[in-house]
């Protein structure tokens, strides 16, 4: 009886969560422009691919715009890693309209998948209780909602993180590396997790996983290689080009410092290589310090947010990371106050913040307000980490 009630209840949850997801699905598609959204760039990077063509080559890429979106490029070329753009080459396959349709039930089903195994680990039905409603408040999560939006790859990456996460904790170190080396398709969030990540893997002396790390670097540079042996130094000209217009705009510490030094390139360089130092290096003590009492989820948790605010060039949409420390938060409140209030409260506090700095960036074109949302996730992992537990409560009935 009681597991044909508990099969009852998951066919439910997963018929919610698939109505939910149709839902999400066919507004974005009814009422997104995806022309003129960052899934089209990507599409367009894959489908150049296919046909022998390079989204380096500024030709190739207006004509791809023009033929296949009739849209103006926003930047004269691919602005992400060439590797990126070959492993993307599947969504060419499809139509564009077909193809951002189904990329918005994969990232959902990506998110979910996530929310499901995170909550599984603390092996307790009060937890498996939470998927559908914080799946529910997830699509409400500023980053996540823009990021279905716009069509972002940010569930791709976290899918990667949540891999190597796994890995990490089967103590399987190589692929764990290999999955974290994939974060690099996008260098300016895979740059400073690896370097923080990096410093923990040799504290603990995991030499496997940095090799995973430098494999996968390797494997991508050569797929890049492949197809363009100049692309190293087309995507660096390119980055600099974009990281240049878009100083002021973001929540890091390069466009707070561009703001307070009024655009004076001396000083806001100074300012912000300075913060961005003093901010990796308060980290990698802090690790040092407590890496042996920290498990690698709470690695994760505390790297993920320092690594988004010290980085060079980063929007609100790949904040879709926090996942994981917002699954621990909720996970911890949980656990500790055998109730769901209090974890109830936080996702709709989340909520409001992060989807208050959305509105803000659709008004003014900059991001500034989604450093809130960071501070918040950084200050509810103390709260939940100091939280007094209550006694004990169900427990899911141990596996045979």
């Amino acid at each position: 009886m009681r597991a044909a009630t508990k099969s009852l209840g998951l066919l439910i949850t997963l018929a919610l969560l698939a109505a939910l997801f149709q839902w999400r699905a066919t507004q974005n598609y009814i009422t997104q422009n995806y022309y003129k959204s960052n899934f089209f760039v990507f599409w367009l990077s894959g489908k150049l691919i296919l046909e022998g063509k390079s989204p380096y080559n500024a030709e190739h890429w207006e004509n791809g715009h023009t033929i296949y979106g009739n849209v103006t490029p926003r930047e004269p070329t691919f602005l992400y890693p060439l590797p990126l753009a070959v492993f993307l080459t599947p969504l060419g396959l499809l139509s564009v309209g077909q193809a951002y349709f189904t990329w918005q039930w994969l990232s959902q089903i990506s998110i979910a998948l996530v929310v499901y195994f995170l909550l599984k680990r603390w092996n307790s039905t009060a937890h498996d209780r939470l998927l559908a409603p914080v799946m529910c408040f997830l699509l409400f999560f500023g980053p996540i909602f823009l990021t279905l939006q716009v069509g972002a790859l940010g569930p791709l990456t976290l899918l990667f993180i949540f891999g190597a996460l796994h890995f990490l904790d089967e103590n399987r170190l190589f692929p764990a590396g290999i999955l974290l080396s994939l974060t690099m398709l996008k260098p300016s969030q895979g740059g400073t997790i690896l370097f923080l990540l990096g410093l923990v893997f040799l504290m603990r002396r995991q030499w496997k996983a940095i090799f995973g790390v430098a494999i996968g670097g390797l494997i991508l540079l050569i797929v890049g290689l492949v197809v363009d042996p100049d692309w190293l130094m087309t995507f660096r000209r390119s980055s600099e080009a974009a990281f240049d217009r878009r100083l002021g705009a973001q929540s890091n510490v390069w466009s707070f410092s561009y703001l307070a030094c009024n655009g004076n390139s001396i000083c806001y360089s100074l300012l912000g290589s300075t913060v961005m130092v003093s901010l990796l290096g308060i980290t990698a003590y802090f690790l040092w310090r407590n890496q042996n009492k920290m498990t690698n989820w709470q690695v994760f948790n505390f790297i993920l947010p320092v690594a988004f605010g010290s980085t060079l060039y980063l929007w609100a949409y790949d904040q879709i990371l926090y996942v994981l420390p917002i699954l621990w938060i909720l996970g911890t409140m949980v656990e500790k106050s055998k109730r769901y209030l209090t974890a109830t409260l936080f996702l709709i506090v989340l909520d409001a913040v992060s989807f208050f700095a959305l509105v803000q960036q659709a008004f003014t074109d900059k991001d500034l307000w989604s450093l809130a949302t960071t501070v918040l996730v950084l200050a509810f992992l103390f709260i939940a980490q100091t939280m007094k537990p209550k006694p004990a409560i169900d427990k899911a009935p141990a596996s045979a």
